[in-house]
């Protein structure tokens, strides 16, 4: 088990699943995080989405704004993380 897992994310997971519309994530996500954090969140998952279409670092960089870094961790993540990145990319497909 991973060493950030424990009894109080498991709770931020489960309050996570108790949302049930657009409104109330947003609701829970700007009481809960800083815009940063949000906008940063975001970021991320648009990398991954391009990344998973085929387009390139600079095409990426110049269309989210994202760092170099932040796609190649991105990128790391989508080829040997945890595959949260693959179950949502292919889920927002449907």
């Amino acid at each position: 088990m991973a060493e950030w897992k424990d009894a109080l994310t498991d709770k931020l997971c489960d309050a996570f699943l108790l949302l049930e519309t657009p409104e109330e994530m947003y609701a829970f996500l700007e009481d809960v995080a800083t815009i940063g954090e949000i906008k940063s969140l975001a970021q991320r998952l648009e990398v991954a989405r391009l990344l998973n279409t085929g387009k390139t670092y600079p095409q990426i960089a110049q269309h989210t704004g994202a760092s170099t870094a932040t796609i190649s961790r991105v990128k790391k993540f989508l080829d040997y993380g945890a595959n949260g990145y693959k179950i949502v990319l292919e889920r927002m497909k449907k």
